[in-house]
């Protein structure tokens, strides 16, 4: 069976920050479309509960991407 799997990071525009693996609640989709239409409303309610003044210094962004995987 073939899934899709979220891959999801925590970047910073700042030089010498590295991007932070982010846990998400769902990992696996049964299809593309429901994991990139997740993955926006996840990045999207992450970033607009930190303190905008933190996402300001940080230069805070995600990056996300939906990859098929075989599931055993």
């Amino acid at each position: 069976m073939v899934k899709t799997v979220l891959l999801m990071v925590l970047c910073s525009g700042l030089t010498g920050n590295q991007c932070k693996v982010i846990p998400t609640p769902h990992v696996l989709f049964d299809d593309y479309s429901s994991c990139i239409v997740y993955g926006y409303e996840y990045s999207h309610k992450l970033m607009a509960s930190f303190d905008p003044e933190w996402t300001n210094s940080m230069k805070a962004y995600t990056k996300f991407s939906c990859k098929p995987d075989k599931i055993i």
